[in-house]
This record gives C-alpha cells, sequence and structure tokens, in this order.
C-alpha cells in the first residue's frame, strides 16, 4: 500500500476532480435521466478514478462513487435513533373519506389554499443524514422513533448522492432526508423468478423485497438488487414554506423526487388527481398502492400537529387492489430443468392489472395447502407488484360440492420417478435426470452460449426434435442426420448443412463448457471451471466422491453433495457415456505448469481490455488459479472498474492489488498473449 504522505499532489486533485465528475454525471443518468455524455464516457471517468484508488489507497474516500458496489459483509444492524419520528399516515380508502379528512384539517386550521398530492410508493421508508452536504448514515424507519442502521446497504443505491448540490436552502450543518426504497417492477419480478427457480418462497410484493434487499448483511447483495428511491421529505425544512418548494429544493440538492405529483387547490383536484392514477399507475415500473395528500403550508401542518404517531395534516388513501374473480379449472405441475416441480393453476381467463390471466403459479405444496386451493374454486386473483398473477384467497362459499383439498403427487407425472422432498426445501423434485419432462429444458441448456454454444440450435428447432422423436438426450444431438433436419419446418438443404456443421463442431469443446452443460444442479459457469481445473478430465470427475469434490476451491457441502450424486447416479453415468458415444471428447483442461504455479489470482471489477473470462484463461495458461475469494494466501488481486468487497479485504490483509496496466504488465513478463 501507498504511505499517505507519498501521494503526488496531483493524483489528489485529478481523484477529487473525477469524484465531482462522476457524481454529477452519475446524478444527471440516475436521477434525472438526463445524461450529458456518453455510457463509453463515463466508464472512462469511473475506470480513471477506479485506477487513482487502486494506485493510491490514501485518496481513496467513503463517498467515493466507487464505494457503492458494497463493502464487507455485516455482523448485524446497529440501532440509531431518530432525531424527530418517522410519523406513519393515516389510511382512506374511499372519496368520502378523503373529502372528512379535508373537512377535518379545515375546521382546526381554517382556510387551507393548497394540497400536495403525491404517489405513495409501495417500498421501505428510509432516512438519510446529512453533515456538511455528504452522505453519512442511513436508517430504517423502526417504530418510527428508533430504525436500524443500515447506512452501507443504501450506499450502493446509485440514485442517492454522496454529496449535495447547492440547495439555496438554509439548512443546518446536519439534516436528514427521507423518503421511499422501492424495487422496480422488473426487478420484482426477476428476483422472484430466481427465487422460484431455486425452489424458495418469493416475495409477496415489492415492498418486501426492498426490505428484504434494504436488510441484507451483505452490502454486495444489495447492490445487485437493483433498488431506487425517491424522497420527499426534509428535517428541518430549511427556507421551504411549502410541502411543494421542499419537493422543489429536493430536486435541486439531486436528489430523485417522484414527477408525478400535484399542488390541488381544492377536494375536486385532489379527487381528480386520485381518479387519474387509479388506471395511470398500471404504467409505472413501479408499484404505488394509493396517494398520500398533505397540507402545503409547512405553518399549518405545525399548526395542525400530530395524534398518536400519525399526522393530522396527511392523509393516505389507499387504491382498492385490482382483484378479479376466476375460475381454477385445474392444478398442473410442471417439471423444471433442475427437477423442481411445482402447482400451476389453470384458470379461466381473465382480465386484470393491463393483461390477459389464464394461469398461476402456486409456488410450492405448501402454499397450496395454506391458500386450501382446490379444482373448482372460484378464487381471487391479482398481480403481486402489478406483474405476477397470483391467487390471493379462496371465494370459499362459491366452492362446488365434492371438491377435494389437492395433494401433490408422489411420482413425477412425465418418468413416474419418484419426487423427493429434501429437508430445508419448499419444493419436491423429481431426481431423474433423463425425465422427458425436464427434457426440453436440459437440451436448451446444453445448447445455450453458456455451455456448449450450439448456433443455431434454439427452442424452436429443439421441439421439433423432440417432436418427431429424433432426439431424447444430449448424445442424441450428435446422430441426427440431414434426412431428420430436412423434415423439419423451416429447414432447406443449405441451412441443414449449416445446423449439422455447427452440432459436429461442438464435439471438442473446454471440458468447463462440458461440465457445465450437463446440467448439475448448483453448477454454473464459474463452479464448472473450478471442477474442470481441480480435476482435469472428466474421467478424473466422474469418478471423485464428495470428500475430493470438498477439496476443490469454493465448493461448499451442499454443491458436493448434488455434483458427487450426480455422477454417481446410473442416469448420470449414461448421460456422459452416450455423449462419448457419439463422439463427444471435452479437452482436457490444462493442469497448470508454469511461472505462476500455486498463485491464486482474484478479479474484481470489469476489465477494459478483455473480459473476466479470457483473463481467468490466461492466469490458468500461466499455471496459477483464479480464485473466487481473498484471503491471506492470495498472490494478487486484479481490480478493474468498479471493484468489489474483494479489494477493500485485500487492502485489509495486505494483499498486493493490482490495476489494469499493472496486470497487462505482469502477464506480459510472465510470457502471456494478453491482447
Amino acid at each position: 500500500m501507498v504511505a499517505t504522505a507519498s501521494i503526488p499532489t496531483a493524483a489528489r486533485k485529478r481523484a477529487s476532480e473525477l469524484r465531482e465528475l462522476v457524481e454529477y454525471h452519475g446524478q444527471r443518468y440516475y436521477v434525472l435521466d438526463a445524461p450529458e455524455i456518453t455510457d463509453a464516457e463515463y466508464d472512462a471517468l469511473f475506470r480513471e478514478l477506479v485506477e487513482l484508488e487502486t494506485r493510491y489507497p490514501g485518496v481513496q474516500t467513503l463517498d467515493s462513487p466507487t464505494q457503492r458496489v458494497g463493502g464487507a459483509a455485516l455482523e448485524g444492524f446497529s440501532k440509531v435513533r431518530h432525531t424527530r419520528p418517522m410519523l406513519s399516515l393515516g389510511n382512506a380508502f374511499s372519496h368520502d373519506e378523503v373529502a372528512e379528512f379535508v373537512r377535518r384539517a379545515e375546521r382546526a386550521a381554517g382556510a387551507i389554499d393548497a394540497y400536495v398530492c403525491e404517489l405513495k410508493i409501495d417500498g421501505l421508508a428510509i432516512s438519510l443524514t446529512y453533515r456538511d452536504g455528504r452522505y453519512v448514515r442511513a436508517a430504517t424507519r423502526g417504530n418510527g422513533v428508533e430504525g436500524e442502521d443500515v447506512t452501507a446497504n443504501v450506499r450502493t443505491i446509485r440514485s442517492v448522492p454522496m454529496n449535495l448540490t447547492a440547495s439555496g436552502l438554509k439548512l443546518p450543518d446536519t439534516f436528514e432526508v427521507r423518503g421511499e426504497v422501492y424495487l422496480p417492477k422488473v426487478a420484482f419480478a426477476a428476483l422472484n423468478a430466481r427465487l422460484d427457480e431455486a425452489g424458495k418462497p418469493g416475495y409477496a410484493n415489492p415492498r418486501n423485497a426492498a426490505a428484504g434487499a434494504v436488510r441484507q448483511l451483505d452490502p454486495t447483495v444489495t447492490a445487485k438488487r437493483g433498488l431506487q428511491v425517491f424522497m420527499y421529505q426534509l428535517e428541518p425544512p430549511g427556507g421551504a414554506h411549502t410541502q411543494a418548494e421542499v419537493l422543489d429544493s429536493l430536486e435541486r440538492m439531486g436528489f430523485r423526487v417522484n414527477p408525478h405529483r400535484r399542488v390541488a387547490k381544492s377536494l375536486d383536484e385532489v379527487l381528480g388527481f386520485i381518479d387519474e392514477w387509479a388506471t395511470r399507475r398500471h404504467d409505472l415500473d413501479y408499484e404505488t398502492d394509493g396517494v398520500v395528500i398533505k397540507v402545503s403550508a409547512l405553518a399549518l401542518q405545525a399548526e395542525l400537529g400530530t395524534i398518536a404517531r400519525s399526522p393530522r395534516w396527511a392523509v393516505a388513501y389507499k387504491f382498492p387492489p385490482e382483484e378479479r374473480e376466476t375460475v381454477v379449472r385445474d392444478i398442473a405441475v410442471y417439471v423444471g430443468r433442475t427437477g423442481a416441480v411445482t402447482p400451476v393453476a389453470m384458470l379461466d381467463p381473465v382480465f386484470v392489472a393491463g393483461s390477459t390471466v389464464r394461469r398461476s403459479t402456486l409456488h410450492n405444496e405448501d402454499e397450496v395447502a395454506r391458500k386450501d386451493v382446490r379444482i373448482g374454486d372460484t378464487v381471487i386473483l391479482h398481480k403481486a407488484g402489478d406483474v405476477i398473477p397470483e391467487i390471493v384467497r379462496v371465494v370459499v362459499e362459491k366452492r362446488p360440492k365434492g371438491a377435494k383439498p389437492w395433494r401433490m403427487q408422489e411420482r413425477c407425472p412425465a418418468c413416474d420417478s419418484q419426487l423427493v422432498r429434501e429437508e430445508g426445501e419448499a419444493v419436491r423434485r423429481c431426481l431423474n435426470p433423463l425425465c422427458p419432462a425436464q427434457r426440453r429444458e436440459k437440451l436448451l441448456h446444453f445448447a445455450s452460449r453458456a455451455a456448449l454454444n450450439i448456433e443455431g440450435l434454439g427452442p424452436a428447432v429443439i421441439d421439433q426434435l423432440i417432436e418427431h422423436g429424433y432426439v431424447n438426450e444430449p448424445g442424441d444431438l450428435f446422430t441426427v442426420t440431414k434426412e431428420q433436419v430436412l423434415t423439419l419446418d423451416g429447414f432447406a438443404d443449405r441451412s441443414a448443412d449449416k445446423l449439422l456443421k455447427a452440432i459436429e463442431a461442438r464435439k471438442r469443446v473446454p471440458l468447463a463448457r462440458f461440465v457445465n452443460a450437463l446440467g448439475i444442479r448448483h453448477v454454473g459457469e464459474h463452479t464448472a471451471e473450478s471442477l474442470a481445473q481441480h480435476f482435469g478430465s472428466i474421467d478424473a470427475l466422474a469418478s471423485a466422491g464428495e470428500d475430493e469434490l470438498l477439496a476443490v476451491e469454493g465448493i461448499g457441502d451442499v454443491v458436493a453433495q448434488h455434483v458427487a450424486r450426480w455422477l454417481a447416479s446410473d442416469e448420470g453415468r449414461e448421460v456422459i457415456t452416450h455423449l462419448r458415444r457419439a463422439g463427444v471428447e471435452p479437452e482436457q483442461a490444462a493442469r497448470g505448469e508454469g511461472p505462476w504455479t500455486g498463485q491464486t489470482w482474484v478479479l474484481t471489477g470489469t476489465l477494459d481490455s478483455m473480459t473476466r473470462a479470457e483473463a481467468e484463461e490466461h492466469i490458468r495458461t500461466l499455471g496459477g488459479n483464479p480464485g473466487s475469494s481473498v484471503s491471506r494466501k492470495t498472490h494478487a488481486v486484479v481490480a478493474g472498474a468498479s471493484p468489489g468487497s474483494k479489494m477493500e479485504r485485500a487492502q485489509r490483509l495486505g494483499v498486493r492489488v493490482l490495476d489494469e496496466p499493472a496486470f497487462l504488465e505482469a502477464l506480459d513478463a510472465a510470457g502471456a498473449t494478453a491482447r
């Protein structure tokens, strides 16, 4: 590490300039959606800052834009007492209740000239503390008086400014900004899809998902969730006299403020805003469950005061959930690529939240039992996060006579194998790798870009190959004839030759690709690469036991158990044997003899001159081991743009950190061709 005193003045100055530039342009992009420079130009500035901080760690500050990726995992959350309580709002569920709120406020305060209407975001309330214009702390609402310190996690949200621009407000040195952290609809759907595939329960709504992301003990996990914020309150308000002025001032300070708001001069205008957004809300990329109505004048807010923990000057109108009745015609069971068995309700078509819904996942057998969904039931349906169709409840009084509780079958509907529910899991699985219900997904994965990468072998082609009976398992792909391909829709002489040539070319592939293509549960690209490097050949891997697998860097108990079980099964052995009989022979992995033999190199961040896979291959060519975590035994950490917590850990442990130019020099010196 470079001593603080030895940092050149020019480096300090340039780092300061770069922090300001990156923060400014990030704010233009993430907050204002009005970038002034291209993505490439922004990336170049960011990389330059990373390189400076890597070369001179002493120039790095806690509020540097490079620190948004998340730091070391936390042991827990400490408590934070709010300077003023974070109030909860009373609710209104009809126009009449909104009108009553207005009448109460005007009886108590006299004439009120304006109300501010803001969309109510379905997220997690948050308080940000700034000192001298710099972000210093974030806390959850908690019980309103005391919350949890989530400073490190909120720092990863790119629309939260680390340094504030001039606001024109007369604020004290330390003040709070309050608002909402939320998860956009697309990110919510993607998160639940990943959880569903893993056999884990999904989040019921975006608010729970946002809360779960903010309260992750590992900030790097939070950084990957795609959280966003809208801010709406200043404590104290400085020179602002109305809520409308507060929102405008927050925008000038660099905060993300919801543009969909209205200053209403009358009850009719308030109700008009509510009615407008009751339908328009489905067009937004986030979920809103209502409208918050506030007396705009801050002096009148103070005069109206609070009751219990709710203000008299604000109310939250809640949109009635867009729910529809439909009928469950069947409960089908689907088997995914990993064998996970998922019950799905087949419904009478119903239009809800912008689209027609015909089916709804029931996740797992416990969920079906909890809601007691039966075939023939009338159910209430909505879309979780306005995206995912979900059965809310059963209309029991409409249940047909004789409807029986649904039970998950004990054997696979496609191959009749015993379904297994492993300890700690919510789903049952078919463990037969040759199960026809898993066949399509397995074949698609086998041919995918991350696996064997067979060009032209997409879903439509694989579907036809299966339907014609030409292909049942991966090895069959390599025995398909031209005559068979010509019977498929869309193929003529030249296109058939092209597909067969692409299949033939993949009979020789790197061992890591072959292992990934097998579709073993818990084995992705990185794990496949580790297994390939450790064992060197498919024969050595195929004969490995659980203890030998545990010796591989990054392989834990669960992964070792699943890999060993698959390799030892008759079905797994048959898949490999069939492939080899068809002429598929994975290339042996170089076991690593070279100048870097015995050295572990860890990559973090993004490299400009090559992909991560290419960098790892250079390391292996020289005999080194591309590691996944940093320890005192790590030889070096290579830090690209947006480095993660690995660089921070390396600096704490005194492990050598190289920027990209230094890494390229090391490759050249060791004899690798890096460019």
